[in-house]
């Protein structure tokens, strides 16, 4: 059993990477030639200014009395450049976001993952193409694109990584120091000859990356006053930055500014995902070859910004994110970076026609180079007779449009030129995404078969040890026959050496090659197969049809509940009639009463808003007193016992309360710090961090008894929980326990209705790690109910807490009793154990289920897993990478947590059974028994 779980899982390890193949590989091609504009560009050097995390509504709307937030900037819109908004994709991350800005393309997403320093790809960039680049920020930003670099061009000025702390008194210090070094570079560049000669030079760019905006949205969310004040520092700042470039280069009209954001925010501070806060960033751009206001007496768009901001007259230009890079590129006259697909707006430009045409020509044939290189890679890994071209864009048609348009400009028929040059633009990405996409439908099936025929194996061995289907089937031994495995072999040496042939990466022979395996296991069961058959057809049609929609709608329950919370609600409440289609009812209505109590609150959780939206320190609170009432209850249980390790267990209880009331003093603590903006007292930080490790031993000093085990398991587990919870999520565990107590009663009863004899009163039972392996009985029809009330209830407890399916969904503010200095991948772990805990206080009551039922803990195991591939196959066809960007990310997010859960499974299972099962003894107490 030990290698169907390792290979189990190595299978969900390929299921899960499968997505990163088939959707979200690497758009990027290399060996394509340098394009620029002949003609000279308007601007000599570009000043770009990313304020991180900044808003566009923050920023264009009008302060509480009417005036302007950001002045500065209000003025440049009606009196100086051009404006819009600049339309960012998903992750609405960091990275991302400026790899869009400076190099021109959108970043698959798995990018996020490989880190936020290193670059996962080579890539070209404005900063690259530039002759020098001073660039002042951050050192996770700046970092990347000075690595990305050749030569010794690219000159960084960064604080330290320490100074982000989103806990500071002060975060605009992080933008100050920026303005202030700028302004040092500035003056110190007047006193040194060979500074001041590069400065002169043409083709240079000033990159100021501005963190503070988005540390104080993190921090105290976009609608606070530090996050509006920031805005206003930064407008001034950009006023005297603007002023002090002017003036040292004598107005000679030759600077082009852009302001800009690589992502937005949403109203309770975070961002990843595709809501508009996130994706709606603004742009500002004035200078040199940036055309003048234009007044307009309506325009048309979607959203109420114009009116909100009071700029309906002024016209508006928006933008995709990546077609920010060739507008620099062309302002400054350097070649479009490489790898770049934005689309240059033309919109923008205060130049000749004969310069927009030509410019928007360069475009277009620097576009059609990576087509070219696209479809020459997959042309040379494709069997000439299974090789179809992308049809709308052939050669001789290519030829046709860049002659049309080169004739157009010789004509001085500029606006035909450029709008050509736009359809071939367009062809040449949708040829791209054509070829970029090429072998997914057959990447798709294949994977499909190697799900299918995994979960047809786990549910042939499901019947085969664990029920009494085959107790009737002749012993009769056959004589095995090589055909099949000679056949399956055959297919798979066919299948290696077809994609040999043809060149392809070594992930496509596992993706292609798996299924063969898996679907030989399969059809060696063939004598299974048709004994299942042949049992399923003596079964009343009307009970197979009952049953099977029952099972039917339960999982699209589930799924839909990633969708729409409520259905868990809904669920819910359908769980708490169970006592009433059963017998339950009459036979323990204490129980039954308990169940339907819980089940009703718990079902209030899913309707409730996304965590961190409004955080409430009272409830956390509350939810402490109530944890410290419980132990309370233990407590006094304990005393009344006359036991002989009853001291022993009275000192453990009272230290997880000890812990719980200090988990309650330190969150307490540390949010009227961060609010006097002191930030996050050394104690407390020590204290938190002291509380998180001695929940993993707490549990263990615990005895191995069932109810004293799990409730140890719960208190240790809150005391962690109420640090890292914001607001009403710290009540979630609690109820969720009391219904999993009530839960392993009515499965006992369930039992006993049965008619299978338990031993054991649950009071008595205990977990071991040696269970005798004669208590387990055959499995039966409501042991399915079983497997789908575990699923269920893991669903619960991701979305219970107020979670969505997003990466915007998780408030840095939970981590805050912890650290509040920046750092992504602590953060993310301490996230990420916040969400496991309720996972675990299921996964622990499951064991105890499992006990008081008689139940192998491998075959209710083996059904979970079953149901949860059934889910990540609905998600597998759900994943998009089309449409609106809050649909591409939360598709994404859907399979990743489905597909996270079937794998963490297996590793909650084993915790369980270590928090359970394993008991720590005391170094140098002696063992008494006497009392």
């Amino acid at each position: 059993m030990l290698l169907f779980f390792i290979v189990g899982l190595l299978v969900h390890f390929v299921f899960f990477a499968s997505i990163f193949d088939i959707y979200f590989t690497s758009p990027l091609v290399h060996g394509m030639t340098p394009q620029f504009t002949p003609l000279p560009p308007p601007a000599r050097r570009l000043v770009l200014i990313v304020a991180d995390g900044l808003r566009a509504d923050a920023l264009y709307e009008l302060d509480e009395i009417g005036n302007p937030r950001a002045p500065f900037i209000r003025n440049i819109i009606m009196h100086e450049g051009s404006w819009g908004i600049s339309h960012t994709r998903v992750p609405t991350e960091s990275r991302p976001g400026h790899v869009a800005l400076i190099a021109g393309f959108y970043e698959d997403v798995s990018a996020v993952a490989k880190g936020w320093k290193e670059n996962p790809v080579e890539f070209d960039s404005l900063i690259n193409e530039s002759k020098y680049t001073w660039s002042w920020g951050s050192p996770d930003i700046l970092s990347m694109f000075a690595k990305g670099a050749t030569g010794d061009h690219v000159f960084t000025y960064s604080y330290d990584a320490n100074e982000e702390d989103f806990g500071a008194r002060d975060v605009t210090k992080l933008d100050t120091w920026v303005f202030d070094k700028v302004k040092e570079f500035f003056h110190a560049a007047r006193n040194s000859q060979s500074l001041f000669s590069k400065l002169k030079e043409e083709k240079i760019v000033f990159f100021l990356h501005l963190l503070g905006i988005d540390t104080n949205g993190h921090a105290h969310r976009p609608s606070s006053r530090e996050y509006k004040d920031n805005i206003k520092l930064v407008d001034e700042g950009i006023k005297e930055i603007a002023s002090l470039i002017k003036e040292f280069y004598g107005n000679d009209e030759k600077t082009a500014f852009i302001l800009t954001s690589d992502h937005g925010m949403t109203d309770w501070g975070s961002h990843g995902a595709g809501h508009p806060s996130e994706t709606f960033t603004p742009f500002v751009t004035w200078g040199a070859g940036i055309k003048y206001p234009q007044k307009v007496s309506a325009q048309q768009f979607d959203d109420t910004l114009l009116q909100e901001s009071k700029l309906e007259y002024w016209k508006r230009r928006d933008v995709n994110q990546a077609d920010i890079a060739p507008l620099m590129a062309s302002l400054i006259g350097v070649p479009f970076p490489l790898n770049s697909l934005g689309i240059l707006p033309v919109d923008y430009l205060n130049n000749t026609d004969v310069f927009k045409a030509e410019s928007m020509f360069t475009n277009a044939i620097q576009i059609l180079e990576q087509f070219k290189v696209k479809m020459t890679q997959k042309k040379e890994v494709t069997l000439p007779f299974l090789f179809t071209p992308f049809q709308l864009l052939s050669d001789s048609k290519q030829l046709n449009i860049l002659r049309k348009a080169r004739s157009y400009i010789k004509q001085k028929k500029y606006d035909e030129a450029v709008s050509l040059c736009k359809e071939l633009i367009h062809l040449a990405l949708e040829g791209l995404s054509y070829y970029h996409t090429y072998d997914r439908f057959f990447l798709g099936i294949t994977v499909v078969l190697g799900f299918v025929g995994w979960a047809s194996y786990a549910s042939l061995l499901i019947i085969k040890s664990h029920s009494n289907l085959t107790r009737g089937v002749s012993k009769e031994v056959k004589k095995p026959s090589h055909l099949l495995p000679c056949s399956f072999v055959a297919i798979g040496v066919l299948i290696a050496f077809f994609l040999l042939i043809q060149g392809y990466p070594w992930t496509y022979y596992v993706y292609c090659v798996l299924p063969v395996p898996i679907w030989y296991a399969v059809l060696r069961e063939y004598q299974l197969i048709q004994d299942l058959v042949t049992s399923l057809l003596t079964f009343p049609p009307s009970h197979f049809v009952g049953y099977l929609l029952a099972c039917t709608l339960g999982i699209e329950v589930l799924v839909l509940s990633f969708f729409y919370r409520y259905m868990l609600t809904a669920g819910l409440i359908v769980f708490a009639g169970w006592p009433f289609i059963t017998q339950l009812w009459t036979r323990a209505k204490g129980i039954s009463l308990s169940w339907i109590f819980f089940c009703l609150l718990l079902a209030v959780f899913p309707l409730m808003p996304v965590v961190g939206r409004k955080p409430d320190i009272f409830l956390v609170m509350g939810a402490g007193l109530l944890v410290l009432l419980l132990s309370l209850f233990v407590v006094t249980s304990l005393i009344k016992r006359k036991d002989s390790f009853v001291n022993e267990e009275l000192l453990l209880h009272l230290l997880q309360m000890l812990s719980t009331v200090l988990s309650m003093c330190v969150v307490y603590g540390t949010h009227n710090s961060l609010l006097k903006k002191q930030g996050l007292p050394l104690t407390n930080q020590i204290v938190s961090w002291i509380i998180l490790a001695s929940s993993f031993i707490m549990p263990l000093l615990s005895p191995t008894m069932l109810f004293e085990r799990l409730v140890s398991i719960l208190l240790s587990s809150m005391s962690t929980y109420l640090l890292l919870s914001t607001g009403y999520e710290a009540l979630f565990p609690l109820v969720l326990s009391c219904l999993m107590f009530v839960w392993i009663h009515m499965e006992q009863e369930t039992l006993q209705l049965s008619g299978v004899s338990c031993k054991q009163k649950v009071t008595s039972i205990q977990f071991t790690c040696n269970t005798d392996i004669t208590q387990f009985r055959q499995l039966c029809l409501d042991d399915t109910r079983r497997a789908f009330f575990l699923v269920f209830f893991l669903v619960t407890a991701f979305f219970g807490t107020g979670n969505i399916a997003s990466i915007n969904s998780f408030d840095l503010a939970s981590v805050y009793c912890f650290l509040t200095i920046f750092s992504p991948y602590m953060m993310g772990a301490l996230m990420m154990w916040k969400i496991l805990i309720p996972f675990v206080l299921v996964m622990c009551a499951f064991e105890a289920v499992q006990l008081t039922t008689q139940l192998s803990s491998k075959s209710l195991f083996l059904m979970v897993l079953v149901i949860s591939d059934i889910m990540a196959l609905h998600f597998f066809f759900l994943v998009k990478d089309y449409g609106s960007w809050l649909d591409i990310g939360t598709s994404i997010s859907h399979y990743v947590i489905v597909m996270s859960m079937t794998i963490f499974l297996v590793f909650l299972n084993g915790l369980a059974q270590l928090l359970t099962t394993k008991k720590l003894k005391l170094c140098g107490k002696p063992k008494s028994h006497l009392i």
